[in-house]
């Protein structure tokens, strides 16, 4: 029993359920796929109290279900000047043109990188001439679990020894969560008009982002032109729900205080009673058994079914058993009479030989005629052993199948007594009853019987005391 608690609690403390698309731990970096983490961990915890008279085994199982559900939400783009309408400000020489100078980007305006220097932006990135930046506040997003910003860039080079290329830096107050640059354009290359995407992955919380454009005007003729900048932040949105559900077991183990007469009898109450507890209280309510009604009628038809079946399954034993019985001892009677021994004849040299002789032999066949007929008269006497019939074995089996529990109660004692008067054919021994007359004995109250000796006795009793009285003085 030992071995088995031990198993199942290893088996409970080691049990546990998850269901989810993927995982979406603390501080992933990139987004989640949407769906519900279902992660369920079962604890069980056994104590056992010994109380003296019996044994308190406390199963307590604490079931624990964390409902996880991941969503992804999208900021939409966070640039305050996204089509390039007026200058973000930034490092080296820059102007924003508009109408045909903007080439493929369209009539409205356009940013232009005009500088040809070769320095390391504030960002980070070198190889720069000019930079356009924008920091912008996310804080209101609430931003906690990781995600993705994707930025697009519509952008064209006239000439290919230009540069071009865009930084992003995600902060987390004084924190770097993140930074990433992407060439669009570098030199050397005839890229012309393009459109530019990419994305960059980050994890844990995200309140300020820093976007850089930057590059060089190699040639000094037509720098490299952009515009329609956006900025998209894609963030997970997890919300986790804890449930608990707790489950207390109590096992009583009662240790050996009771003896058998009395666990017996507990067991009989609860047995043939209804209990109630209310209000503190026990109330024991007897169960009235289901009796059917006994009539001498109903016994009789009974005992006439029981009848029938022995009669079918049970026949009675063939007269030729005994009749073989009985030759058997005869045979060995005979053989016993066969083996009596003649008895010896003794010569007596008296005068009288003939005489002695004589007697002696006659003796012997008179005791052997009453052996034998002692003999015939016990096989006369013996009588065969009477088969109970049909009706007194099914009286009998009837009687049997009265509980031991019920043997004494009313109907019980009913069906046994109207058994009897079937097997006694005694069905009209209550039907007629003789009626004693009561005497008048009044004439012997009123009269008395007299004493003749009392008024001896009683002078002699006087007389003894008197002198006792006397005797003192």
């Amino acid at each position: 029993m030992i071995v088995l608690k031990t198993l199942l609690l290893w088996l409970f403390l080691c049990f546990s359920y998850s269901s989810y698309a993927n995982t979406c731990l603390p501080n992933h970096e990139g987004l989640c796929d949407p769906g519900v983490i279902i992660t369920e961990d079962t604890q069980v915890d056994i104590t056992e109290e010994d109380k003296g008279t019996e044994i308190v085994t406390t199963t307590t199982t604490t079931v624990t279900t964390t409902e996880t559900t991941v969503t992804n939400e999208s900021s939409g783009n966070v640039l305050n000047l996204p089509d390039m309408a007026q200058d973000w400000g930034g490092e080296g020489p820059a102007s924003v043109p508009t109408g045909n100078a903007c080439y493929g980007l369209g009539a409205d305006r356009c940013a232009q990188i005009t500088g040809s220097g070769n320095t390391t932006s504030n960002m980070g990135v070198d190889g720069m001439g000019t930079t356009f930046i924008q920091t912008v506040d996310i804080s209101d997003l609430q931003i906690n679990n990781g995600g993705e910003v994707k930025y697009s860039i519509e952008v064209d080079k006239q000439d290919a020894e230009d540069r071009i290329y865009l930084h992003i830096t995600g902060t987390n107050g004084s924190n770097t969560i993140f930074q990433g640059t992407d060439i669009l354009s570098e030199t050397g290359v005839a890229s012309g008009y393009q459109s530019y995407n990419g994305s960059f992955d980050f994890g844990g919380v995200l309140n300020k982002l820093t976007i850089e454009v930057g590059g060089r005007d190699i040639n000094l003729a037509i720098g490299p032109l952009f515009d329609d900048v956006s900025v998209n932040v894609f963030y997970n949105v997890i919300n986790t729900i804890v449930t608990q559900h707790i489950t207390s077991i109590e096992e009583i183990y009662y240790l050996n205080i009771f003896d058998p007469t009395e666990i017996e009898f507990i067991e009989e109450v609860f047995e043939y009673n209804d209990i109630n507890f209310d209000d503190g209280e026990i109330d024991f309510t007897p169960i009235e058994p289901e009796t059917d009604d006994i009539s001498y009628e109903t016994v009789e038809l009974e005992i006439q079914e029981f009848e029938i079946d022995f009669e079918i399954d049970l026949p009675e034993p063939e007269i030729v058993t005994v009749q073989a019985e009985t030759e058997l001892e005869l045979e060995l009677e005979i053989e016993m009479e066969m083996e009596l021994p003649e008895p010896e004849v003794e010569e007596i040299s008296n005068e009288q030989p003939e005489e002695e002789t004589t007697e002696t032999v006659e003796e012997t066949p008179v005791k052997t005629e009453e052996v034998e007929q002692e003999e015939v008269k016990q096989e006369e006497t013996k009588e065969p052993v009477k088969e109970p019939s049909a009706k007194e074995k099914a009286a009998t089996k009837i009687v049997k199948k009265i509980d031991d529990k019920a043997r004494y109660d009313d109907a019980a004692q009913i069906k046994t007594l109207i058994v009897m008067q079937i097997l006694g054919d005694t069905k009209s021994f209550f039907d007629t009853q003789s009626i004693i007359q009561d005497n008048n004995i009044n004439e012997y109250l009123d009269k008395s019987l007299e004493d003749q000796f009392g008024v001896l006795f009683q002078t002699a009793q006087n007389q003894t005391m008197e002198d006792l009285i006397n005797g003192q003085y």
